[in-house]
């Protein structure tokens, strides 16, 4: 019986450590330079931007809700971004448009919801349309590139590394254990959870459901900023109609396999890092498989199903 019990609690709260794990000795034996350093750092380079949006998006589906607007938000953001940059010749003021661009985004998703009482769902989903929309417009089918006088001080934010470790690396460990903090060592955190466990209740608990759901978005816009300043150092270069495509896929992917419930009420940042890395290596095993890379959608479609169904399982 106690093994039983102990087995059920390592099932169920570590369950994204002990998929990571499996998903690693599976990789090291289908090629065993996948654990060399390089290679798993690579992983990191590969998912930190969306990893980084699927932190917000851990706050977002935490608190009930959900977010479409990741990817759409991100090429927006992105290639203003790169505008500003060429216009100001400042890599500052790039990097505050970002943030402040992410962060109205988010609140006016936020507002949309507490205020205009709408479905987060329905909200995101016409915000995704019409940011996209706006970015195709104002980039006219071309794409955002970065002035060759600024190319080299603008990509050198992501290409570089700090003793061996990738700046990007570095980027999504500090952003996820800044996001860990708050979830677990705040009131807010806590609030968080009360919110998508039962709004009702924590509302009549005295906690400030309206704000709680508009803060979870501007942090989640704030994250889409940061990985769109992100995105334009690494690429310097921004398809109006491409970039982001499929974010908010992988990040509720991630969110999904690493152990947050899909209903609100209950997350595991830590967690939503493993899971952005096993979409990685998933990946990655596919090509060396020679899978066709279209298929990619399909499995991260099914992976969300499998995690639901394993959440559901467990309850």
């Amino acid at each position: 019986m106690n093994f039983k019990n102990t087995w059920q609690n390592i099932s169920t709260n570590y369950s994204h450590w002990l998929s990571f794990g499996l998903l690693l000795l599976v990789a090291s034996i289908i090629n065993p330079s996948f654990l060399s350093w390089s290679t798993l750092s690579n992983q990191f380079v590969q998912g930190a931007i969306v990893g980084i949006c699927a932190m917000g998006m851990s706050l977002v589906i935490s608190a009930g809700m959900i977010d479409l607007t990741v990817g759409s938000a991100v090429a927006f953001t992105a290639g203003m971004g790169i505008s500003v940059l060429n216009k100001t010749g400042s890599i500052t003021l790039c990097l505050l448009f970002c943030l402040g661009a992410g962060l109205i985004i988010g609140l006016i998703n936020g507002l949309l919801v507490t205020k205009g009482k709408i479905a987060s769902f329905i909200v995101t989903l016409a915000a995704m349309t019409a940011w996209r929309s706006i970015i195709n417009q104002l980039g006219q089918g071309g794409p955002f590139t970065v002035s060759y006088d600024f190319y080299e001080p603008f990509r050198a934010i992501t290409a570089g590394s700090l003793f061996g470790v990738p700046y990007l690396m570095i980027y999504l460990i500090i952003i996820t254990l800044i996001t860990h903090i708050i979830m677990t060592k705040t009131k807010f955190g806590t609030y968080i959870y009360a919110v998508g466990s039962n709004a009702q209740a924590a509302r009549l608990s005295g906690i400030p459901v309206d704000r709680v759901k508009a803060l979870v978005f501007m942090y989640a816009g704030l994250m889409y900023g940061i990985a769109a300043f992100l995105l334009a150092s690494r690429l310097t270069s921004i398809q109006a109609a491409s970039a982001g495509y499929q974010y908010e896929m992988e990040a509720i992917a991630a969110v999904a396999i690493g152990g947050t419930a899909m209903e609100g009420g209950r997350g595991k940042i830590i967690g939503t890092l493993l899971g952005i890395l096993m979409l990685r290596i998933i990946i990655t095993v596919m090509v060396m498989a020679n899978v066709p890379p279209f298929l990619n959608g399909l499995v991260q479609g099914v992976i969300i199903i499998i995690a639901v169904l394993a959440q559901n399982r467990k309850k």
